[in-house]
């Protein structure tokens, strides 16, 4: 429901529409965002796609993705043309050289007669000699005549590539857009199958024949398989040079899993099948994208097309990186490199103009962080054992893969504190950042007291705020009185003499004890009449050199309720000093 504040936001002729709520002195209409004459018919559709004649679900029995499909980046080609204002030459020189920095082999680069940007792109390429001997570039070409001949005078000169030839196949498609029949439909891709032969004999280029049936998911399983076979019968693939027949999920209709029986029954029914690579092309509508891809492997597909990130029309392509790091997280090689995902991402999103949403797997800017509570508390507490007992493999809760292999760091992008976390989060960012280690309770303490910040702000707090906050109440906290100096002497028993500052008066109180810290703590009981046990004492080094400086964490304890305050100093005894009159100054019989 929307809310609104009741100052003429709601026309008065609404107001039989609406429920009046009184919250104090304001008062808030609440209107239905289902309202309305507009019908929710869901009546108006029904499934769009078609089944295989045989239907089989062998692929169902493989586990996992083991081994690396060939992977294409459309990037260039299929997520420049979703871009509202698309890369100019000079973009894509760099978006070309972002991809072969991460590995690719095959890089889709231009539909080449589409405009002069793309057509002088890929001259650039050729003529400056910038594609690198391991890659093949591809581009993509309609099956006509002159968009074909286009596309030939583009690639003139380069070593090897692909020519990408596609035809929409699409039952809606074939009767709304092109009035034609199913034979009709197949003769368009068969003679531009012929055309695409002859030009390539004519060149000195390594040229290899790729082929789309465009709109599959809306095109009979059968047919589609017919027309592939028919353009293949064309090409004459062999083992050693062996032609592309690509399945893309132009708009997604079925479920992952047809479309993966789908891909199952191409795979089984393929002529020339030895010297085919099958390959998918998925799309997002249904948010299938990236099964699809997976499934449609498992089914017996070798190749996937797609693009970083996802970008791509409507809803985007399927995201290679997702695909990518989904094997390197159960242990297998995908073949792309991305330990420098963070710098990938900026550079993307520069060069794209188009923000990478926060909670995009693997390279979203949230994806590793935590602001549960008891997710904190699990993860710090994984970490904490992954050290301690010097672990190899990655296990830690709620992680699927390391950070640290991706370009980012724990200590701003795992665990980030709102009002929601907890005490586990905030004492990881205070020892990770800090090197405080704060005793349990303490901890808990410092939690609520950092969450009652974050939540009287409404705001998440950054790591400098959260140590500002440990600060402000356990460190410099001493409304009452402070400690200005103190002295000990030796005798049967250790001897104090302390000097306070309180109401602006200087102040001298001795006491006596079996140690430095009952001394000074007695004589701060005798002097104000206090009475509390003196309960936690711990303290730990933050840093590793003879200079570091220690944390001293002090908890007492007074009519059941604990107290606590932390010193940092050079001196561990100037620390727990400075620890013991914070904790005491959080004594309630001030109040």
């Amino acid at each position: 429901m929307f809310v609104y504040h009741e100052t003429g936001v709601v026309p008065r002729k609404k107001k039989s529409f609406v429920s009046k709520l009184n919250l104090g002195d304001e008062r808030l209409f609440y209107i239905p965002i289902t309202g309305g004459m507009i019908m929710f018919n869901h009546k108006k559709y029904e499934k769009k796609y078609f089944l295989p004649p045989n239907l089989t679900y062998d692929w169902v029995k493989k586990e996992t993705l083991e081994s690396a499909p060939i992977w294409c980046s459309v990037d260039l080609r299929d997520g420049n043309q979703a871009l509202p204002i698309p890369m100019n030459l000079e973009e894509k020189l760099e978006m070309f050289q972002l991809l072969v920095e991460i590995g690719f082999k095959e890089i889709e680069i231009a539909f080449p007669a589409a405009s002069d940007t793309e057509f002088r792109f890929l001259r650039t390429l050729i003529d400056h000699h910038m594609i690198p001997d391991d890659v093949t570039i591809m581009v993509i070409t309609q099956a006509r005549e002159h968009i074909i001949r286009r596309t030939f005078e583009a690639i003139k000169g380069v070593p090897k590539a692909i020519v990408h030839l596609y035809n929409s196949t699409s039952e809606a498609q074939r009767r709304q857009v092109f009035k034609k029949t199913k034979d009709e439909i197949k003769q368009i891709a068969i003679d531009g199958a012929i055309l695409v032969k002859e030009l390539a004999e004519k060149t000195t280029s390594d040229i290899y024949f790729q082929y789309s049936p465009e709109s599959f998911p809306g095109t009979e399983v059968d047919y589609a398989l017919d027309i592939c076979n028919s353009v293949l019968d064309i090409w004459k693939p062999t083992p050693n040079h062996k032609a592309i027949i690509n399945i893309p999920t132009t708009v997604e209709y079925s479920m992952p899993h047809i479309f993966a029986s789908q891909i199952e029954y191409i795979h089984k029914n393929l002529s020339y099948r030895d010297s085919v690579t099958l390959s998918v092309h998925p799309h997002n509508d249904r948010g299938s994208g990236v099964s699809d891809a997976e499934f449609g492997v498992l089914a017996g597909a070798e190749r996937v097309e797609g693009t970083l990130f996802g970008i791509g029309e409507r809803t985007g392509n399927v995201d290679l990186i997702t695909l990518a790091m989904n094997m390197y997280s159960q242990g297998y090689d995908p073949k792309l490199n991305f330990n420098n995902l963070e710098a990938i991402r900026k550079k993307y999103e520069k060069l794209t103009k188009i923000t990478v949403p926060e909670r995009q797997p693997y390279s979203g800017e949230m994806v590793f962080t935590a602001f549960s509570g008891s997710h904190q508390d699990a993860i710090s507490k994984g970490m904490k054992y992954r050290k301690e007992n010097n672990v190899d493999k990655w296990d830690v809760p709620y992680i699927p893969v390391d950070p640290v292999d991706l370009g980012r760091n724990y200590q701003t992008d795992v665990i980030r504190i709102n009002s929601q976390s907890g005490k586990g989060g905030i004492g990881y960012i205070l020892e990770t950042n800090y090197g405080i280690k704060l005793p349990y309770q303490m901890n808990e303490a410092m939690g609520y007291a950092t969450k009652k910040v974050s939540d009287q702000t409404n705001r998440e707090l950054s790591v400098e705020e959260i140590y500002h906050v440990f600060e402000k109440q356990y460190v410099d906290f001493h409304p009452h009185f402070q400690l200005l100096d103190y002295q000990f002497n030796k005798g049967n028993k250790q001897e104090v003499t302390l000097t306070l500052l309180r109401d602006q008066q200087q102040i001298d109180i001795e006491g006596t004890g079996t140690g430095s810290l009952d001394a000074i703590s007695n004589a701060l009981k005798a002097y104000f009449h206090l009475d509390y046990v003196l309960e936690v004492y711990e303290q730990n080094s933050l840093g590793k050199d003879s200079e570091a400086k220690a944390c001293a964490q002090i908890g007492i304890s007074s009519q059941g309720k604990m107290h606590w305050g932390a010193g940092i100093d050079k001196d561990i005894i100037e620390a727990t000093v400075k620890a013991l009159v914070v904790a005491v100054n959080k004594l309630e019989v001030w109040m």
